[in-house]
């Protein structure tokens, strides 16, 4: 019997199969991983972005950052495996609240993937949107299971802050 094989989803990536042995990871903060899956075709996949929509870019190659874009690479290529749009199923990972949680970003793109979502009437089965630590996802394409571990620590800890006087003491020169 052959082990499970992972295979890690970067930044701008979108990864799509139909290996029943293929569990495709990724680590998150602020960008959300959406994961689609077709239970019939026993294809899925998963894209992860930095940033919602690529409007206004003009840069080469910036919009593989994008959800707008990664999205529909991935509805494209399960397509292409024999999915059809009306059987995908979908979960999000993602879109936490970096830099202490003053950070927008992460709560835009969840809000961007749910969106998305609605838009194209694709059923959201789970969701872990949001919080302020990041998260490791594991996701099996084939049937669609999906795993998640919080990591230890904040995504990006707060900045150090300078200790407080203390009132009232005298400082020798």
């Amino acid at each position: 019997m052959p082990g499970i094989v992972r295979l890690h989803v970067a930044e701008g990536e979108t990864r799509v199969s139909d290996d029943p042995d293929l569990c495709l990871t990724t680590v998150l903060g602020s960008c959300v991983a959406a994961c689609f899956f077709d239970p019939a075709a026993g294809a899925g996949g998963m894209c992860h972005f930095l940033l919602p929509g690529g409007e206004g870019t003009r840069q080469a190659g910036a919009a593989e950052r994008y959800g707008a874009y990664l999205m529909e690479v991935l509805i494209n290529g399960l397509l292409e495996r024999g999915a059809r749009r009306d059987r995908l199923r979908a979960k999000l990972f993602g879109g936490a609240a970096t830099l202490g949680g003053r950070g927008e970003t992460g709560r835009r793109n969840g809000a961007f993937a749910q969106h998305f979502l609605q838009t194209e009437r694709i059923p959201l089965m789970a969701t872990s949107l949001g919080g302020t630590v990041g998260r490791r996802v594991e996701f099996w394409p084939v049937g669609g299971r999906a795993r998640q571990l919080y990591l230890d620590a904040p995504v990006a800890p707060p900045p150090p802050t300078a200790p407080a006087p203390d009132v009232g003491a005298i400082e020798f020169f």
